[in-house]
């Protein structure tokens, strides 16, 4: 199995000098039979960072968005203008005319509501949520699941359980925003103390999560923690 690597493209959090940060977070996941975009970002800054980290648009084949907020889609037009030969992975609660805009710049759409394979060891979760439907990315490597989302709207536990049932190995890395920037330091402890339960080994917890979250977490995970931003390469090796 070739080794996988993401890219944070785009992250409210700063990383590699001289990249745009903004609310919002994308990441590029190569090393895979498809080369995957999970979100977008807020905007402009997408292709502004991806020019800066000399990633190719044109090297992407698929693209999954998380959830409809514009922090996480808000690049994908201006994307799409660059490479309309993809097929974007989206909730399948999104509204109409957002697939069709999509559609109508080239891209085939892909409505998706249970779990699904996307490509050789890559999974969406499905849709989860009551009033925000969100899906999260699930990659396998060889030391196990790498789980990544976007906001976490429905909760992060939800996420990585839904992950765990659909793919029955090890919890390696669980990444993206964690929805915690409002949360209290009890709902942090209790979320951490999930984490441990359900055998994650790193965490690397950004955009929406909150410094007091991150900090936790790094308290908590200490040399199995990932500080990501803007820029930050991830590497199998820097998962041991």
């Amino acid at each position: 199995m070739q080794d996988v690597n993401i890219t944070i493209v785009c992250d409210n959090n700063p990383y590699k000098k001289g990249l745009e940060t903004g609310w919002g977070f994308s990441c590029l996941v190569g090393g895979r039979e498809k080369t995957i975009l999970f979100d977008t970002g807020p905007g402009g800054s997408l292709l502004v960072n991806m020019e800066k980290l000399a990633i190719e648009p044109q090297s992407i084949d698929t693209v999954v968005l998380s959830h409809v907020h514009p922090d996480h889609t808000g690049g994908l037009e201006g994307f799409l203008e660059k490479n309309p030969d993809v097929t974007v992975y989206l909730p399948k609660s999104l509204p109409e005319r957002f697939k069709d805009n999509v559609q109508a710049q080239g891209a085939k759409v892909i409505g998706v509501g249970q779990p699904m394979e996307i490509c050789g060891n890559v999974w969406s979760t499905g849709q989860h949520g009551k009033w925000i439907k969100e899906q999260a990315l699930i990659i396998r490597t060889g030391r196990g699941l790498i789980v990544m989302t976007g906001c976490a709207h429905p909760g992060i536990v939800k996420m990585v359980n839904a992950a765990k049932d659909l793919v029955k190995e090890d919890r390696l890395l669980v990444m993206g925003g964690f929805h915690l920037e409002w949360a209290g330091k009890n709902k942090i402890e209790k979320i951490i103390l999930a984490f441990n339960q359900l055998g994650v080994r790193y965490a690397g917890p950004c955009h929406c999560t909150g410094e007091k979250a991150r900090s936790m977490f790094e308290e908590c995970f200490d040399m199995k923690y990932i500080k990501l931003g803007a820029g930050k390469v991830i590497t199998i090796a820097d998962l041991r």
